[in-house]
């Protein structure tokens, strides 16, 4: 038996399996590819929606009880109309109505382009206290060509109808009046019926480009 054999056999259980240290920087330098790892261990694609001056994007599909978090990635959500709020609401009846009861707070941290002003505070104007009305993601966003807003939203156990829907959201915006502003937000949908849609849109007018992505985590 030559020297590398023996090595190899040294970090080998008699059940065949490789012992970690056998596991180093020089052994797995060389490794060009791995296995597939199953899309079920991790963040699935569930799909996505782009805008183009659309009155909103709605996700009436998908949102079921084969994932414990749904994950929204809303990337450039450009407005037509300027200084408006990008919002979200919740459905119990598959997107018929969009009015599920929301409790929520927020806090918000901002820089202006000229450097004059800048703070980190609660965002007050922007709670929702059992409220049925869309809860504000982005605020006053502008509508100059280099003015979006772009974030996440995570919502968590959607299908239950145990508890309530506790969610997420965090994101940037440029404003109107040249600030960066991001904002933390994070509530719940006060209802143990399901929420099995979700809806974006404007405060006013149009979504005028920007894309939606939604994912289900394990």
């Amino acid at each position: 038996m030559g020297a590398i054999t023996r090595a190899a056999a040294n970090n080998i259980t008699t059940g065949g399996v490789i012992l970690p240290s056998a596991i180093n920087d020089a052994s797995v330098a060389s490794v060009s590819s791995l296995a597939q790892v199953s899309a079920n261990d991790g963040i699935t694609l569930i799909s996505s929606q782009t805008a183009s001056a659309s009155a909103s994007l709605s996700f009436t599909s998908g949102i079921n009880s084969t994932y414990r978090t749904y994950l929204f990635k809303f990337i450039n959500m450009h407005p037509a109309s300027d200084g408006v709020y990008f919002q979200f609401q919740g459905s119990t009846d598959g997107g018929s109505n969009y009015n599920t009861t929301i409790t929520s707070s927020s806090f918000e941290s901002y820089h202006n382009e000229a450097n004059t002003d800048n703070a980190v505070g609660y965002d007050t104007n922007n709670d929702l206290a059992q409220s049925t009305n869309y809860k504000n993601l982005a605020v006053g966003i502008g509508n100059d060509n280099d003015q979006t807003c772009s974030g996440y939203l995570y919502l968590f156990n959607p299908s239950s109808t145990t508890f309530i829907k506790h969610f997420i959201s965090t994101n940037n915006n440029a404003q109107n009046s040249d600030y960066s502003i991001v904002r933390h937000h994070a509530g719940y949908f006060n209802t143990t019926s399901a929420i099995n849609a979700i809806d974006f849109k404007m405060s006013s007018g149009n979504i005028d480009a920007g894309t939606i992505y939604m994912y289900g985590i394990n």
